[in-house]
């Protein structure tokens, strides 16, 4: 907590960063509590209705309450953002230490083919790819981002394991007769987590756009599932007769993705004052 409380005291970026993203998780974790109406309930006779008091951000079109829909999108949004970091975090650091401790074959295998071949192609080409080839689904989404996120990660961790292992600490626990797994685990992975961290964080915003233009292309969440991605899909032929559509989800996709690279510059200052602008 001192931590936390010493990062918001001394970063303005930071604070407007951890208050947007402490938003989105409130607003994902009690949307059954906060949306006003059920997000997939029809109302045709109010489609396309301007924002009012009875609907604060107005209806699509057919009829469903807009507001609704965007904090119920929140909570995808999060969820694939969430499992997506963690999935290619893992994958990512697992590979890229184990390539970088040990070296030899396996390292050139996985960073000259593995990882160079994966970063060849445009991330969000290569997961409309994926998620065309597995199909629609929430879950299939997440697998797509997994598949195609884990290189990044791979790569700084093999840059920061092949640094850390020179470290006269690392000598010093192989002296005393560590084993390798140990040296990993309890030396290595503890000291390189800070720029692991640093990424994952701005790569939380990377996956809320990719999923929301996944969604958007029809390759992603499935309706009736409330996604802002495809809630911009649908509001394509109304952008001029009814422009709320088009404009509360663009919002809620603008704000997510800067609440996430706003704590992730921040943050990457902070633990790297050398990094921060003079």
């Amino acid at each position: 907590m001192k931590a936390l409380r010493d990062f918001l005291r001394q970063s303005a970026t930071g604070r407007w960063g951890f208050a947007l993203t402490l938003l989105l998780v409130v607003v994902a974790l009690a949307a059954p509590l906060l949306a006003p109406a059920d997000p997939t309930m029809q109302d045709l006779p109010a489609r396309l209705a301007s924002p009012s008091a009875a609907h604060w951000m107005g209806t699509d079109q057919l009829g469903r309450d807009i507001l609704s829909r965007i904090i119920f999108g929140a909570r995808v949004s999060m969820l694939v953002s969430v499992s997506v970091v963690l999935g290619a975090g893992i994958v990512g650091l697992l590979i890229g230490s184990l390539a970088g401790y040990f070296g030899g074959w396996f390292d050139r295998f996985v960073n000259i083919v593995l990882i160079n071949a994966f970063l060849s192609f445009p991330g969000i080409l290569l997961a409309i790819a994926f998620a065309a080839f597995l199909g629609p689904g929430l879950g299939k989404v997440i697998l797509a981002l997994i598949v195609t996120g884990w290189a990044g990660y791979a790569r700084l961790a093999r840059a920061q394991i092949l640094q850390a292992k020179e470290m006269e600490y690392v000598f010093a626990a192989r002296s005393l007769g560590a084993s390798d797994a140990r040296i990993l685990v309890r030396h290595l992975l503890p000291n390189i987590l800070q720029p692991i961290l640093v990424q994952a964080t701005i790569a939380m915003a990377g996956a809320i756009l990719a999923e929301s233009t996944l969604s958007f292309l029809g390759v992603g969440v499935i309706a009736p599932m409330p996604s802002w991605g495809a809630m911009l899909n649908d509001a394509r032929n109304h952008l001029f007769d009814a422009p709320h559509l088009v404009i509360f989800p663009a919002l809620a996709v603008m704000t997510a993705v800067l609440a996430f690279n706003l704590l992730g510059d921040a943050l990457r200052d902070w633990l790297d004052p050398t990094c921060a602008p003079t």
